[in-house]
């Protein structure tokens, strides 16, 4: 094959894939979790025809359940709040978790002092802090803001520990010698390290904020989706309460795949770039 010829062929080769719609390109990266979806609701459809009990409702009536909170507006309204919430005491806990954190993986005292309070954070149920909080705020922002920090703060601080200690000591040393600031310093060389840890806390941390959020709506609030699973327990409406968390992991997943992976993708190019 000539060179003309070949070079033709390949400008032919990029140009296909360039018109190759973009949900068939990502078709390999989305079928396993589609895969899993697919095969969670045969699972549980069996499992509701084998059971024939109205405690574990079919894949219909579930899906019934999910289009009349989401065609009222219901959802959306009810997982904003929650959202909300659950936002407000992640930022606490982050904000802290980076400035602890980064203070701790360098000061072996300040380590110390700090670790039987994450130990404390670690083992301590996040229904302990959302009944605590409730009594001792009632029915207030502070109450789900607090009980939420609380409970992510000690993973996001141990993933800042193992990030500040992953950096290079060239790097530290480079800081050194070229005299950097504080502010530089923790711009320029603890932030883009950090991220990598940060993203994966967040992941760990939102998780934990979600199971707290649920318990202290369900025992001290009167909105939010924690408020809207126990509405559907007390009527013993199963297919609500299912509705209702499948429409929170979904928001979820979209968090996940819209913001993290993105976030992650981005944070870690730098070290992809630097491999090569």
């Amino acid at each position: 094959m000539t060179e003309i010829a070949k070079g033709s062929y390949e400008r032919g080769v990029t140009n296909r894939v360039r018109k190759t719609p973009a949900l068939l390109r990502a078709l390999p990266a989305i079928l396993p979790s589609v895969m899993f979806c697919v095969v969670l609701l045969l699972l549980w459809e069996g499992m509701a025809r084998y059971e024939a009990s109205p405690l574990v409702p079919s894949v219909g009536e579930v899906a019934a359940e999910a289009k009349r909170i989401l065609s009222g507006g219901l959802a959306l309204q009810q997982i904003g709040i929650t959202l909300g919430r659950i936002l407000l005491g992640f930022s606490v806990a982050f904000s802290l978790s980076i400035i602890l954190g980064i203070v701790a993986a360098r000061n072996v005292f300040a380590r110390r002092f700090l670790e039987p309070s994450i130990i404390l954070g670690l083992t301590v149920p996040g229904l302990v802090w959302a009944l605590l909080c409730v009594i001792w705020f009632g029915v207030s922002l502070t109450t789900p803001v607090v009980s939420i920090a609380l409970g992510v703060f000690p993973a996001l601080v141990l993933h800042v520990i193992q990030g500040v200690q992953s950096v290079d000591a060239e790097l530290i040393e480079m800081a050194k010698i070229f005299r950097l600031s504080r502010r530089d310093k923790f711009l320029h060389l603890w932030i883009p390290s950090l991220l990598p840890y940060l993203i994966s806390g967040s992941r760990v941390g939102l998780s934990l904020a979600w199971k707290v959020i649920v318990l202290v709506e369900l025992f001290g609030l009167s909105n939010g989706v924690g408020y809207q699973l126990n509405s559907e327990f007390s009527s013993q409406n199963v297919a609500g309460v299912l509705a209702w968390t499948i429409v929170f992991w979904v928001v979820m997943i979209v968090i996940e795949y819209g913001i993290l992976q993105t976030l992650e993708k981005r944070a870690t190019i730098w070290r992809r770039v630097a491999a090569t």
